[in-house]
């Protein structure tokens, strides 16, 4: 192996290393050299308001202050909401899915829908028809179920963020849905037909053979979803209340305000947003090479 590695010419060996070096280039100077600055700038380092001296006060005034551990809690209720309901509603569509009936593909073909469309083009078909004004309140205020359009439930800006959790979970079903399928259909049904042989009941079937053969996949998109519902911030902006706010919307507005001092604390909160999704990506990694070892 060592002699023919060579006598490979060098021009050989370089040629897929010189090939990824443009978009490597770009990753490293947009990802690494922003989350640098935003290290430095959540350290203190900011020329541009004045401010060179190394501290942890920002880190300290954002986790000491009353309105993170409500953002942090919202944050986790919104995303742990939205992960647990789209598994489960997943976990359905891909049972009902794997089996063969007259417009199966079709129906497969809708579920998959969502997938390419932006989570901002879902925000806003949400305010259009969730919305106190949008289709289904001028629906139901024409069929007389309430007598104006203003009498319908408000669920977009209300303090449950019933409206977010829709807009998220209309992206991550299919999401989680079509991995599950994937597993169910390589997996196929002689596991099944093998306990049903031997007595097992169609709960027990589903009990203790298609959820020990699909859970790998479910907690990888459990993590995946999880992670990426929690440092989402165009959808609470949008959809969500004013306070109490999620941690991506409250780094956003520390960042947005006209002093430039209040920087820093923006950036220590997406810092730790930041360390938060970089956990959750390691168990994620973590837990895929087990399932592959298994």
């Amino acid at each position: 192996m060592t002699l023919e590695r060579r006598q490979t010419p060098l021009k050989e060996r370089l040629k897929i290393p010189l090939m990824l070096t443009p978009a490597l280039a770009v990753i490293l100077l947009l990802f690494l050299g922003g989350l640098v600055a935003g290290l430095m700038q959540s350290l203190g380092y900011f020329p541009a308001a004045g401010l060179t001296e190394f501290t942890f006060r920002h880190y300290v005034d954002a986790v000491a202050d009353r309105n993170f551990l409500v953002s942090l809690w919202t944050t986790f209720r919104i995303a742990f909401s939205v992960t647990l309901l789209s598994t489960v509603l997943a976990v359905g569509a891909a049972l009902v899915l794997r089996q063969r009936f007259s417009g199966s593909r079709l129906a497969t073909f809708l579920f998959q829908i969502p997938l390419p469309v932006p989570h901002l083009v879902a925000a806003s078909a949400v305010i259009l028809l969730f919305s106190q004004s949008g289709l289904l309140s001028r629906i139901a205020a024409a069929l007389g179920l309430i007598n104006a359009p203003g009498e319908f439930p408000a669920i977009l800006y209300d303090k449950a963020s019933i409206g977010v959790m829709l807009s998220f979970m209309w992206k991550e079903i299919p999401f989680i849905g079509l991995v599950v399928l994937a597993i169910l259909q390589s997996v196929g049904p002689q596991y099944e037909e093998l306990a049903q042989t031997l007595g097992a009941t169609k709960r027990q079937r589903l009990v203790h053979v298609l959820l020990p053969l699909i859970m790998p996949g479910v907690v990888s998109t459990w993590i995946i979803v999880f992670a990426f519902t929690f440092a989402n911030f165009e959808i609470p902006l949008l959809l969500g209340q004013s306070f109490p706010t999620t941690l991506p919307v409250q780094a956003f507005r520390e960042f947005q305000r006209p002093e430039l001092t209040s920087r820093p604390k923006g950036m220590a909160i997406a810092i730790v947003l930041a360390v938060i999704t970089v956990l959750l990506l390691i168990a994620y990694r973590r837990l895929a090479r087990y399932s592959r070892s298994t």
